[in-house]
């Protein structure tokens, strides 16, 4: 048993008996913890965690429930990590604890607001007996973010709402104690012919450890469209793993895209279902780390009905003694015949000690279908470096704006303007050079 597992246990009673046992969802969250309880934490014997480990995590000795001392932030000193530049509906956790000074929430026509008061509000039942913990999966991580479940974000779009402005999730951690474990939970319900942007960021504001296990699950409904992305650009001694599992309906259309840029060991599990025909989804990402950073990309997507289609593009770039991993998993069923499915994942490893473990995956039981993948590992182009540096470019910037063509590719799918200038000045940061033009 490990030390951090032994302390989720024994501090799951005392959690139950302050949530109270007349909870809605009190029978869900024991059965959670027996799961977890039996299984514990992950190790690399799993084939889906062969190349993560979380032995370092689970040694720490992690407050579970952080005080909550009086730590006013002020917008100024966390401005830069808002989409400040156009008007956004903000759902804000500091030390994952609701903050109103910092959010704009609504329930004008739609919902905006909190997982707690969904899970304790009758008005909101219909939704959570519906849809909570429906398509999570029951491995034991989600299963122990279910057992603490307790505040996260609720959106709920009801059927033909164009959601005029983005949303953003946002969970900060003060530092206030030396080291602390999250445990956010989102529901996203997007109903028929709905439409939603939604970006989503956790984000240390210390140098003190943080570890965040965090799901979110996200239904889309008949022709609902979902746009979705995760910004991961926090520090070095932030740890997190996200587990986001998207169901959809007839003529979806459901996009996550993931920008994982800092952390010390970032895994995300990103598992989609298609329950309907003609859905189409999308799951991008760009990875660039450093040092000793650990991102692991873990996906599925599940085709169970005909006439569908998938798109994955995970492009990496990694320095240092850095190591990527990218897990990616196709699952066509029988009778889902007539499915274009595509899957890549392109890697760039800048250093002779950066790793990069890649494994596409696809297991095709229909006849009738188109699904491709491909994988490619190697070093920048020495003929594209050497032919820059005949034009006058400095090596290094040479360098730069070869991976930057590199991952732009990416970038081309985000329909958020301002984001994507910001991903992109995000991109330049973390390759270290000024690009001179604009972005």
């Amino acid at each position: 048993m490990s030390n951090l597992k032994d302390k989720l246990v024994s501090s799951y009673i005392a959690f139950e008996d302050y949530l109270g046992h007349d909870s809605p969802i009190h029978e869900l969250r024991s059965d959670a913890m027996k799961v977890f309880e039996e299984q514990g934490f992950p190790s690399k014997k799993e084939e889906s965690w062969k190349y993560t480990s979380l032995k370092s995590l689970e040694k720490t000795n992690y407050s579970l429930f952080p005080k909550q001392k009086e730590k006013h932030i002020e917008l100024k000193d966390v401005r830069e990590y808002f989409l400040h530049d156009i008007d956004t509906y903000k759902i804000v956790f500091v030390d994952g604890v609701y903050s109103s000074f910092l959010s704009e929430t609504t329930h004008d026509s739609i919902d905006v607001c909190l997982l707690s008061a969904a899970l304790n509000k009758s008005k909101y039942q219909p939704v959570i007996e519906a849809y909570f913990n429906k398509v999570a999966e029951k491995d034991s991580i989600t299963s122990l973010n279910t057992a603490f479940a307790k505040e996260g974000a609720y959106i709920h779009i009801p059927k033909n709402k164009e959601v005029e402005k983005p949303i953003e999730i946002i969970n900060f951690s003060t530092g206030n104690e030396a080291a602390v474990m999250l445990q956010p939970r989102n529901l996203i319900v997007v109903g028929e012919n709905a439409h939603v942007q939604i970006i989503e960021r956790h984000q240390s504001l210390s140098e003190n450890a943080v570890f965040t296990n965090s799901v979110t699950e996200i239904f889309g409904e008949k022709r609902a469209y979902v746009d979705y992305y995760k910004i991961q650009t926090d520090n070095p001694t932030a740890s997190l793993i996200d587990s986001t599992y998207v169901s959809q309906q007839q003529e979806s259309h459901c996009r996550v895209h993931t920008f994982s840029f800092g952390g010390k060991l970032t895994r995300n599990n990103l598992h989609f279902y298609q329950y309907g025909e003609r859905c189409d989804s999308t799951l991008n990402g760009i990875t660039i780390i450093e040092d000793k950073q650990h991102v692991d990309h873990n996906t599925l997507v599940h085709h169970t009905a005909p006439n569908c289609e998938s798109h994955q593009d995970y492009k990496g770039v990694y320095a240092d003694r850095s190591t990527g991993v990218f897990n990616g998993k196709v699952l066509v069923d029988k009778i889902a015949q007539k499915i274009d499915a595509f899957q890549q994942n392109n890697n760039i490893l800048v250093d002779d000690r950066a790793t990069i473990n890649s494994k596409p995956q696809l297991e095709i039981f229909a006849d009738d279908v188109k699904c491709s993948h491909g994988c490619t590992i190697g070093q920048l182009d020495e003929e594209a470096l050497f032919y820059m540096r005949s034009r006058g470019i400095a090596k290094k910037e040479a360098r730069a704006l070869l991976m930057y063509a590199f991952a732009n590719s990416v970038l081309e799918s985000v329909k958020i303007p301002e984001l994507k200038q910001r991903i992109n000045k995000l991109i330049a940061k973390k390759i270290g050079v000024s690009l001179g033009f604009q972005l």
